[in-house]
């Protein structure tokens, strides 16, 4: 089977900046699949690429088996985007806005105020249907706009930070209803700075810096790859740690006030003997996560 989505060498410049520089994967059907990476990295301006509001510079990039260079009125009619900035229209109901958007695909006005009901519902936003907008928290105007991202029952939804300023109840809301559109089939690709909302959601990912590629497969699998099992981190070492890896071939990263170590799964023993001999002052022991892939991958500096 094709895949919904096929990037080949996909390049994007703005002058003299190149914002994506030669980026190739593919989505298969059904698949929830991440792009990760800190700002500027080229997450955006290749998502805004993949639903045919930036021209690409260089390379091929098919959706659904279509050229979006030619065929993108086809494509965008079956896709569903939600934006990072709220677009929904202030002045008018939750029922209004999800009403006008089914308009724009010529969904008939019958049809449309089903789906409307079915979206609010599944959205927990029924009750909510004649207010404006305006009245709605910052969780429940992110939900809406999902909401309308999928009126017109979308073969590829398209997420750009999903749940950015979200508190954690409306972030874990959000995920809730990811997760179960996630069980009903539907291929979805997001850009998150959620480390753990791309861990729970994601089958697979890419994380990209620089507007390449510097790694791709599912979470579990890079967290097994870069980071081990386990991490320890070390407040105050002294130099004798730092033969003790070496001597031991323990992946590490060496902060100056901080080491932390990345030790393997099942690798009790080498653990404890770490932690008795070595964590004389603060010591930190736990699981490894996607975030430390990513801080690995693309460092710990701050980003402008």
């Amino acid at each position: 089977m094709d895949p919904i989505i096929n990037v080949k060498d996909l390049t994007k410049k703005f002058k003299d900046i190149t914002a994506v520089d030669g980026i190739s994967f593919s989505v298969e059907k059904g698949e929830f699949f991440g792009l990760l990476g800190p700002n500027g990295a080229g997450k955006t301006t290749t998502i805004r690429m993949l639903y045919g509001f930036s021209p690409p510079t260089d390379g091929t990039l098919e959706v659904f088996g279509l050229d979006i260079g030619k065929e993108w009125r086809e494509i965008k009619s079956r896709i569903g985007v939600c934006q990072q900035e709220n677009s929904l229209d202030p002045d008018l109901t939750v029922s209004q806005n999800l009403a006008i958007f089914a308009s724009y695909f010529n969904i008939p006005k019958e049809t449309a105020l089903q789906r409307s009901g079915e979206l609010l519902e599944f959205f927990a936003l029924s009750h909510r249907g004649e207010n404006k907008v305006a009245e709605l928290s910052g969780g429940m105007a992110r939900r809406l706009t999902l909401a309308r991202s999928l009126i017109n029952r979308p073969d590829l939804l398209i997420l750009d930070e999903p749940t950015t300023g979200l508190d954690p109840q409306s972030r874990y809301q959000m995920w809730d209803r990811l997760d179960a559109l996630k069980g009903k089939g539907l291929t979805v690709v997001m850009t998150t700075h959620y480390m753990e909302e791309a861990q729970n959601l994601c089958d697979r990912l890419v994380i990209v810096d620089h507007g390449k590629i510097l790694v791709e497969g599912s979470p579990q699998a890079l967290i097994d790859e870069h980071t081990g099992g386990n991490v320890i981190e070390i407040s105050g070492h002294e130099d004798k740690v730092i033969d003790f890896v070496q001597e031991n071939s323990i992946q590490y990263d060496d902060l100056g006030d901080r080491l932390i170590l990345y030790t393997p799964k099942d690798a009790s023993d080498l653990n404890n003997t770490i932690i008795d001999r070595f964590c004389v002052d603060k010591c930190t022991y736990r699981n490894s996560t996607l975030e430390d892939v990513f801080l690995r991958m693309t460092g710990r500096e701050l980003r402008e």
